[in-house]
This record gives structure tokens, sequence and C-alpha cells, in this order.
């Protein structure tokens, strides 16, 4: 199993690493990584590998092996250079683009709270998201709707994160907004993400700490994706 070091610290830019193995494709798996994976709607981080003599092995998005989400591979650039078994590395992802996807990530699970719909998808982006929700008709209270959105964005309400076991998951299906995603099972826990008195529900991604780092927000299109469901695009305003 690749050490999520991003589930403890989602602040983590940089830290040390070895090579456990390198795939005939060239994908490379560490044992610990603060990289996240593509999932749950959330793209995979980029970044660099640093090597011990200096090279500097460009990534160039980062994915759970097919059917096996204990682990993580880093997929390199096309011309990166090979790095063998054993290698000790420093990963260090693109703080940048990672904390703007905390930002929008944080943003949409508030969303999902404005909109009290079930969410049937959704998609993190640097500077755009969207949740897809079972909602026959729009709102006429978008204004409203988004007042309320930023005014829990300046709520300054704590990010934390907690972990409930596989059967209290399975025992409060409730907390689940997701209708087609289901949170990852069969580990033996679950993580839960909370947002103040707010919003708790079961998430594998990076967040902010606060929901003031947010920054304002604005509604952005709402398209028809089905008789009874609608795409809601989120933005940074």
């Amino acid at each position: 199993m690749t050490e999520f070091l991003f589930r403890t610290d989602s602040y983590l830019k940089a830290a040390p690493a070895r090579v456990q193995a390198v795939a005939p494709e060239g994908g490379i798996i560490l044992d610990r990584t603060n990289f996240y994976a593509s999932s749950g709607g959330q793209p995979g981080d980029t970044g660099v590998l640093e090597a011990a003599d200096g090279r500097r092995i460009a990534i160039a998005t980062t994915i759970h092996p097919e059917g096996d989400k204990t682990q993580i591979v880093h997929v390199p650039a096309e011309s990166a250079a090979a790095l063998t078994p054993g290698a000790e590395v420093a990963t260090v992802i693109d703080w940048d683009r990672r904390y703007r996807l905390m930002r929008m990530h944080t943003a949409l699970h508030l969303l999902s709270v404005v909109f009290q719909f079930p969410v049937t998808g959704g998609s993190v982006g640097e500077d755009k998201g969207r949740l897809d929700f079972d909602m026959p008709e729009v709102p006429d209270n978008l204004r409203e709707l988004e007042g309320r959105l930023n005014a829990l964005v300046f709520g300054n309400h704590a990010v934390t994160d907690e972990w409930i076991t596989d059967a209290e998951m399975a025992a409060n299906a409730g907390l689940i907004k997701t209708m087609k995603v289901k949170p990852p099972t069969g580990q033996g826990r679950v993580r839960l993400i909370r947002i103040g008195d707010v919003d708790l529900q079961p998430c594998g991604g990076t967040h902010v700490r606060n929901t003031g780092e947010i920054g304002p927000l604005k509604l952005g299109k709402i398209e028809k994706k089905g008789a009874i469901n609608r795409r809601v695009a989120l933005l940074f305003a």
C-alpha cells in the first residue's frame, strides 16, 4: 500500500519518499506520497519527483492502478528520465494548482448544501467546478441561493476530517449525497469531511482548513442533462 500523506495534511507541498516499483509503461509507485490520485471527480496532482542525483522527473498526472485504490501511480511526462526501485526522491506537487482544486472541492460541498437535491455527478476544476443534481426544475431564486452559498463561505467554518467503520457507513447511508458514486469501502473504514455544523459527508479528496479560504463564488450556467437532471456550474467570482 502507498501511504497517502495528503489525507493527514493536504497542505504538504513536498515530502521524502522511496520508489517501490516502476510499471512497464513507466508509471512510478512510491512507498508514500503527497500527490492526490484522480478520484471522485477531483483530478490527479501534477508536479515533479526530485531524485537524489539532481534529476527532476515531471509528473503529468497521478492515478490509481485499475481496481486498486490502495496504491498511487505517478505518471511521468513522455520525456522524463527513468527511476529504479529503491531510489530516494522528494515528491513536490504543483501547489498553486492543488490549492485551487482544494478551494473548489470544498466549495462544491457547500453547493450541495445550498442545492438540496440528490447529487448524480460532479467534477472539480482549477477555475470551475460542477455538480449534477436530480433536480426536475431550475430554482427561481438563484440569486438568493448564490447569496446563501457565499454566506457559508464567509462564515469561516472549520473543515475537518474523521473516520468511521465500513459497518457504520452502511448504517448511516443518509450521509451519502451522491447517487452514482459510492464512498470507497472494503478497507475497514471510510473518511468523512465535516464543515462546521453545516455539512458531513464521505469524501477522500483534499480540502482547505476553513471555508473562508475559498473566496467569493458565483453560480455559472445551469444545463439540462436529462429529464430531471441539471448540471450546475460553480466559479470563483
